[in-house]
């Protein structure tokens, strides 16, 4: 079973229940401006930010946006395996942050940079099986605004669109990654960057 978690209740945190067995947190602004500007201003500049490739329906494409990631074990997604790497001051102390908030010891993260509103993520699941059955999946946004669509994998009308403000947390629960798909679509009239931070437990490596 997944774990358990009630909403914190700190005032601002949100909970979307997306059926009887998935539900989504969010707290719009779980860091103020300022400290999301420091830690934004540190990610750009401490992250070996890379354009990679994955692999979609076969094909070897490059990702449409930057990525980076820390973490003790190896994640294995979309065709392409990331290997460990130490986690870095401002991520280790992030890390922890969010694990003690969640109530979840995270033991990876993985970075996405969005330059612009060109660059965009796919819908897809979190649903490897490292991360275990019903994973809760943590996700800091940083920067401009970005629009995040959660689509059900069988009813594929249904659909729920979120705004990630700077400084949000949301956090995906229950049988979220098995019942729905997520994804951040292009938005041209975006023109500033996004990171998002997204905290996983990866509970068996292959």
């Amino acid at each position: 079973m997944g774990v358990e978690r009630p909403v914190l209740g700190y005032g601002r945190e949100v909970r979307t229940e997306l059926g009887k067995t998935s539900w989504v947190d969010l707290d719009p602004a779980w860091l103020d401006a300022a400290e999301a500007d420091t830690i934004l201003a540190a990610l750009m500049e401490e992250q070996p930010w890379a354009a990679r490739p994955i692999k979609v329906f076969g094909k070897e494409v490059m990702q449409p946006r930057l990525v980076a990631w820390c973490g003790d074990l190896p994640y294995r997604y979309s065709g392409q395996v990331l290997e460990p790497v130490p986690f870095t001051p401002t991520l280790d102390a992030l890390n922890r942050r969010v694990s003690e908030h969640v109530g979840v010891p995270f033991n990876h993260v993985l970075l996405n940079r969005y330059r612009d509103g060109q660059d965009n993520m796919g819908m897809h699941a979190d649903d490897e099986r490292e991360l275990g059955r019903e994973p809760i999946i943590a996700a800091l946004s940083l920067g401009v605004t970005r629009k995040f669509v959660l689509r059900h994998k069988r009813r594929r009308r249904w659909r729920k669109h979120l705004q990630l403000t700077h400084g949000s947390l949301m956090v995906m629960g229950g049988a979220c990654q098995h019942e729905f798909h997520h994804g951040v679509p292009k938005q041209v009239s975006v023109t500033t960057e996004r990171i998002n931070v997204t905290f996983r437990r990866i509970v068996a490596p292959r």
